[in-house]
This record gives C-alpha cells, sequence and structure tokens, in this order.
C-alpha cells in the first residue's frame, strides 16, 4: 500500500475517529506548503530548491496546533520523525506526528517527551495539551478567524507566527512588544492581522484584567516616520468599515480647527504629531490613555532612543500597549530601540527569508576605480571652493567634501553599461546635490528618449518626488526607470520590480545596509535575484 492509499484509508479515518474536521472548529489542511524553496538566482527561469510541505497540520480555534508525517503502510511509523519534528520547528507548533497507518509516535517539542500513542488527540484535547493554562484573552483572540479576504489573502508561516506571538504577549499583559522581520516580510500585514483580533474580540486597556465580557472596540494608532508608509498602511487596513478608519493629516486639523477622535484606527506620521500651533503638539490634544494600541513602524529610525523626537510620543501614549516594528537586528546604532522595547517576542531575517524562498536573492559586484581617493596638486584646477595641497581625500569625503564631476561622469557610465537600462535601478548617493548630479549624468548616457528616464527622489523634491515614486513603484509603469536619492528610499518603499542597488556612497551603518538591499529583496515575476553594484 502506497502513502497516498495509506493517508486515504487509514489516517484520514483516523483523524475523522478523534473529530478533526467533525468538531465545529477543526480543520485538517493536506499538502500544506510552509515555504515555496529558495529561488536560485538562474537568470529568469524561476527555478527553486525544493518546497517543504506538510502531510498534515491540524488546525482548532484558527490556530495551528499540530503536523503529522505520513509514511507508506510498508515503512516503520518513525520513518517521518526527523521531517516531523523539522515542520514543526518551522511552523512553531508544540506538538508533532509521525505515522505508517499502523502505529503513531507522538512529539511534545517543548518538553521533549516522544513515544508511541495509541490515538490521535481530540481538538480540544490537543488544545489543553498545547496550552496548560486557561487565558480569556488567548481564547477570544483564538475565536477570530485570520482576515483573508475570502480565502485570497493567505498568511505566510512566519506572519502566523508573529501574529501569534505578540497576541500571546498582549493576552499575558506585556505592556512593550518588539518584532524584527526583515524588509519585504509583509510587516505591515503583520500589523493588520494583530489589530484586526483585538478589534473583533473587542480587547481594550479598560477591560483587559477584568473577567466580564469587554465593553467596547479598542483604539488603535500606527505611527510612521513617512507619508508614502502611513498612507500604505491606511490602504493594506481596507478591510476594516471606511468610518473606522482615520487619516491624520495636518491641513485637515487646521481646517477643522480640532484632531480626529472619531475612529477606531488611526494612521499618522511623528512630524504631524510632533508639530501644532504655538509650539504645544497635536498630540496633546488627546488623552494620554486614548489610545488602547500603538504600532511604531520602523521604530528603529529613532522612535526608542531617549534623546530622539519621537520618544516624547511613546512616553505621552505611555498607558497603550505599544508593538514596534523594525527590519533590524540589535547592533550599536539601536540598542535603545531594544532597551525600550525588550527583546523581540519574534525575529525573522533576511537570510530565512531569501532560504524559504519568500525573499529575492541578490549578487555583489563590486567595482574600484582608479581614482577612489585623491591628493590635491597644484596643477589641478580648481572649479570653486578651497582644497589643502597634499592632504589626502578618501571615498567618506567625496561629494561632500570634494566634487570631481569627470569621477562622477565615469561611474555613472560604468554602471550604465553594465546593467539592463531597461531594468528599475535605485542609485543611492552622498547628498542631495550629489543625487541631482548623478541624474543628470545618468540622463546624459541614457539610451532612452523619455526625459524622466531618471528621476531624483530627496526631501528636497517634495510632492513631485513622491508622484515619481509612486510611477516607480507601479508595476505596470516602465518610467521612471532610474531613481537617485540620498536618504530618502533606504526604508519602507515597497517596489516589487527593483532590479539593481547600486551604492555610489559609503554605508557605514548596518542597519542602513540591510534597509538599502531590503530595496531588492521584494519577489517578482520573473526576477530570480537582484544585483548590487558597490562603489
Amino acid at each position: 500500500m502506497n502513502e497516498a492509499e495509506t493517508r486515504a484509508e487509514h489516517i484520514d479515518p483516523a483523524l475523522k475517529a478523534a473529530g478533526w474536521g467533525v468538531v465545529d472548529g477543526s480543520r485538517v489542511l493536506r499538502e500544506h506548503g510552509i515555504t515555496p524553496g529558495r529561488l536560485q538566482g538562474g537568470g529568469g527561469k524561476g527555478a527553486r530548491t525544493r518546497a517543504e510541505i506538510a502531510d498534515y497540520v491540524l488546525v482548532y480555534r484558527n490556530t495551528k496546533l499540530a503536523v503529522i508525517e505520513a509514511k507508506a503502510w510498508g515503512k516503520p511509523h518513525t520513518e517521518g520523525v526527523g521531517q516531523a519534528k523539522a515542520y514543526a520547528a518551522k511552523l512553531a507548533v508544540r506538538h508533532t506526528y509521525a505515522t505508517n497507518g499502523q502505529a503513531i509516535y507522538g512529539i511534545d517539542m517543548a518538553t521533549g517527551a516522544e513515544g508511541d500513542v495509541a490515538a490521535f488527540p481530540t481538538p480540544d484535547e490537543l488544545w489543553n495539551l498545547t496550552f496548560a493554562e486557561a487565558n480569556a484573552w488567548r481564547d477570544r483572540f483564538a475565536a477570530v478567524p485570520f482576515e483573508d479576504r475570502g480565502g485570497t489573502w493567505q498568511g505566510r508561516y512566519y506572519q502566523d507566527i508573529a501574529i501569534g506571538r505578540v497576541l500571546d504577549a498582549i493576552a499575558d499583559g506585556r505592556d512593550r512588544i518588539l518584532l524584527t522581520l526583515a524588509t519585504g516580510t509583509g510587516k505591515t500585514f503583520i500589523a493588520f492581522q494583530i489589530a484586526w483580533k483585538l478589534f473583533q474580540s473587542r480587547w481594550n486597556l479598560a477591560d483587559r484584567d477584568s473577567s466580564a465580557e469587554p465593553a467596547r472596540r479598542p483604539r488603535i494608532l500606527f505611527l510612521a516616520d513617512r507619508n508614502i508608509l502611513a498612507d500604505q498602511a491606511y490602504n493594506a487596513f481596507s478591510a476594516f468599515a471606511e468610518d473606522a478608519l482615520v487619516r491624520i493629516a495636518p491641513d485637515e486639523i487646521r481646517k477643522k480647527g480640532r484632531v480626529p477622535k472619531n475612529g477606531s484606527v488611526f494612521f499618522t506620521i511623528f512630524q504631524t504629531f510632533m508639530s501644532g500651533p504655538g509650539g504645544a503638539p497635536y498630540f496633546g490634544a488627546y488623552p494620554p490613555d486614548f489610545f488602547d494600541f500603538i504600532v511604531i513602524d520602523e521604530c528603529h529610525r529613532g522612535g526608542a532612543n531617549d534623546e530622539g523626537t519621537w520618544r516624547s510620543i511613546l512616553e505621552y501614549f505611555a498607558p497603550a500597549v505599544q508593538l514596534g516594528l523594525t527590519a533590524t537586528p540589535k547592533r550599536h546604532g539601536n540598542v535603545d530601540t531594544y532597551a525600550y522595547f525588550g527583546e523581540p517576542v519574534y525575529t525573522y531575517s533576511l537570510k530565512e527569508g531569501i532560504n524559504d524562498g519568500f525573499l529575492t536573492p541578490f549578487k555583489v559586484r563590486q567595482i574600484a576605480t582608479t581614482l577612489d581617493d585623491y591628493t590635491y596638486t597644484p596643477d589641478d584646477a580648481i572649479v570653486e571652493g578651497e582644497v589643502v595641497p597634499g592632504k589626502r581625500y578618501v571615498e567618506g569625503e567625496f561629494n561632500r567634501v570634494i566634487v570631481i564631476p569627470e569621477r562622477e561622469a565615469y561611474r555613472v557610465k560604468v554602471f550604465m553599461d553594465m546593467i539592463d537600462q531597461r531594468e528599475k535601478t535605485l542609485v543611492f548617493c552622498a547628498t542631495q546635490d550629489h543625487a541631482l548630479m548623478v541624474r543628470d549624468l545618468i540622463n546624459q548616457t541614457k539610451t532612452s528618449t523619455d526625459p524622466d528616464y531618471c528621476v531624483r527622489v530627496t526631501a528636497n523634491d517634495g510632492a513631485i518626488g513622491d508622484q515619481h515614486l509612486r510611477a516607480f513603484q507601479d508595476n505596470e509603469k516602465t518610467i521612471p526607470t532610474i531613481l537617485t536619492t540620498s536618504q530618502k528610499l533606504s526604508t519602507g518603499v515597497d517596489a516589487r520590480n527593483v532590479r539593481n542597488i547600486v551604492l555610489m556612497r559609503p554605508v557605514n551603518s548596518m542597519i542602513e545596509f540591510k534597509q538599502i538591499i531590503g530595496r531588492g529583496t521584494r519577489l517578482h515575476d520573473g526576477k530570480d535575484y537582484f544585483t548590487i553594484i558597490d562603489f
């Protein structure tokens, strides 16, 4: 009897006898895909390593509880134990089973206990085996299904784990929570699902320690540091009723003469909250306990720093449960973030994302030119300013302290000859002025006839820059093809089809480097890898 027959004739009936798929709220996921497999980066063929697929995943109360690895009737019943443990570890479920349809071998991943069991546990038995202590909020959260837009919006395994860890922390009474997930892994999706469960279960600060049924829905704040990120989040939360969502904007506040308070999920940027008439910040117009739950997007960007302008907002709304989202593991530059929020309840790294096949791998091409440092001699012409005779200028000073246009023109020609000029490309420059110069040099070098082939997107470009960025992010549009920037695009910009990232300045922080890499890692049809061209 082969594996398929063993499943159909023996394993499926055993699961049904235990109540799986019969008891209300229980489901059996068969051939459940965990990861699609790493992209091989072979140039457009879409080849991947082997996908990870679990034979069975047992779900009860919208929670994955166990994995079952099946083998054919004639094989030992413990043949699948290695896979069963690997998949259970991946999905972060406590119990896993191996079977050949005749005997069942069970493993408790938390205690390490393992051995033969007489039968599969019932849904309620497995729930109680997984969660020894009762928790009313855990049960309420579990009763709310993920919002899946009619089955079209399925979470990835690590997103489910991240959501579960945050909700567990909230159920346990934690006030400060941190998630560390690589750029491009869907932090906004995770934040939405958490907000959805809190909203539908009516979790709120006043009722969280009460044994009574909760009386009201929570008020939730999503804080970002760029309008484009707040707008992306606002659009991602569209499953909420329209009147539940509020975009807090300074012009609206000025027009109405007050901050908006009617709504359930509020979106704004730190700069809006810090501004206000006569130096009084707008956030002060809300009572400190107005928000029950606050999501701080890209929280490593100064929010948890004692001297950071954002810290005052977080401290003012101290009663709220605060969730920080970051893409950067703990390093020298962001220790304040970790000190404020505590260690992350879950981490999913860039390496894991690439190996699982949820992020695009990259290739690095390092370019050395003949002029990577420079010493002034009297026969060199100075266009403007002063240089110090005999001083050696190094990479970090180019385009900040000293500008050699011929050098930049040469570097632009090098990478323009290297890339397919139809591919979307981001160029990171030393300053906004440098980004302006590089933009012009690219447009002088390009084969395209379109005047907007390369544009600059920096803080100085304002609304027109944001317009160019939106067009660049649109996968249907081919113009603009190249963006030059200095700092602005290093975080949070969701452009899927970026094929090249050009570094024309030193990146001195690993945090920023990871952020920049994240601009290229998002998946797109036909994109097997992207290239980092590193000057």
